[in-house]
């Protein structure tokens, strides 16, 4: 029985069929169907030309049409919809050359990396296995569609991306295909770095990262890995009970604790990350020092902000496991905050010039509300208007 979001999707289906052709859920979505996880996103396969969907739905986005491939925007959601086909030579390591169409998705489904997701699956829940990979996903394996060395010279990624189903889903590699990534992995050099980061956020996130990171050293693929290359033994460095990094901030970040001698500057720079990621992994990072220093108080809690409790506590207690530290009692501690930013402060900055009318405007002003923002969320000062202006006239600000 197919449930959401297939029952949406199936419309779409129904349309192609209508008009003479075929088309079959595919992919990552049949698997986890059958895995009775999430489904994400639904993609459609077809005997239909590109030109033929685009004539039969009134939004269509042509995201890579050359390779047969449409967005579908249905009912406010977008559908990928490819058409069968047959690849060409990979030359960039990524999409083929060219594409051959075909009518039958036999030939569509042998293309695909993995027998797990050389799945189909009619509207009416009749699953195309062409490749045993329903055998595959009940032995919890992850093997490759024909010779595993050619399916990961087309698209090196394919090799992270088998390490990060190890991860998400917790399979074993199958002994032939564990032992072609290892003959392909110099190929991830040619890896734009900007794909890799994508799977390797998702690959730490996943619920069974240990034995991902098991296989990364077993395949040496770090070796080829932007910063790992550089520092042979920073791999070695991870624990046998490494647990689950939900970002690439977070990643970042434990990585320096690691290796305190690889900045977060070096890492973001190689991996070419966003400019929020650097700024995330710099604030756990000074963040995970002040805990450091001087534990788990007030103004640590309040410095971090709620959004980064969680991350904050994945990292500590994968630093230091002998921790006793969970998120009832950060969450308790920033419940109990008087204050959450600066905004909340019982005062504002004209009322602090008010109350130095001779002095010139500057950043001693900053100061003194760095200082009443630090002494209210320690519990020194009550944040009441009256109180902090009587504490501001008995600590006034430094003049020249």
């Amino acid at each position: 029985m197919l449930t959401e979001p297939f029952l949406t999707a199936t419309n779409i289906l129904t349309k192609i069929e209508s008009n003479g052709h075929r088309a079959y859920f595919v992919g990552g979505c049949v698997r986890d169907y059958l895995l009775n996880r999430p489904i994400g996103d639904v993609d459609i396969a077809t005997s239909a030309k590109p030109e033929i969907i685009q004539q039969l739905f009134n939004k269509v986005i042509p995201v890579g049409i050359e390779h047969g491939t449409v967005v579908v925007r249905y009912k406010k959601e977008s559908y990928e919809v490819t058409t069968f086909r047959i690849d060409g030579s990979y030359s960039d390591n990524r999409r083929p050359d060219e594409v051959e169409f075909v009518n039958e998705i036999d030939a569509d489904l042998a293309r695909r990396d993995f027998t797990i997701n050389a799945l189909a699956m009619s509207k009416g829940g009749h699953i195309i296995d062409l490749f045993e990979g329903r055998r595959d996903l009940k032995e919890k394996i992850i093997r490759t569609v024909g010779n595993g060395y050619e399916r990961f010279a087309e698209d090196p990624l394919r090799i992270i991306r088998a390490l990060r189903f190890t991860s998400q889903l917790g399979f074993s590699l199958a002994p032939d295909t564990k032992v072609h990534m290892k003959e392909a992995a110099h190929l991830v050099n040619t890896l734009a770095v900007e794909r890799l980061t994508n799977e390797f956020s998702k690959l730490f996130a996943g619920n069974d990262i240990r034995k991902a990171v098991n296989y990364m050293k077993e395949i040496q693929v770090d070796s080829f890995l932007p910063v790992f290359r550089s520092f042979p033994n920073l791999i070695k460095k991870l624990p046998s009970n490494i647990h689950s990094l939900m970002s690439f901030s977070e990643v970042i970040a434990y990585m320096h604790i690691v290796e305190p001698s690889i900045s977060i500057v070096h890492w973001v720079k190689e991996w070419k990350c966003s400019n929020k990621i650097k700024k995330d992994a710099l604030h756990l990072v000074d963040s995970y020092y002040l805990y450091k220093e001087f534990g788990v108080n007030s103004m640590l809690v309040y410095q971090l902000k709620k959004p980064y409790l969680a991350p904050f506590l994945r990292i500590v207690t994968l630093a230091d496991p002998t921790v006793s530290l969970s998120m009832e009692k950060l969450l308790t501690i920033n419940e109990k905050l008087p204050i959450h930013s600066k905004v909340d402060l019982s005062i504002n900055g004209q009322e602090i010039i008010d109350l130095f009318p001779f002095m010139r405007r500057g950043p001693w002003i900053r100061q003194i509300m760095d200082n009443l923002e630090k002494e209210i969320v320690l519990g020194n000062l009550r944040n009441n208007n009256k109180e902090i202006k009587e504490w501001i006239r008995w600590n006034p600000p430094e003049t020249n």
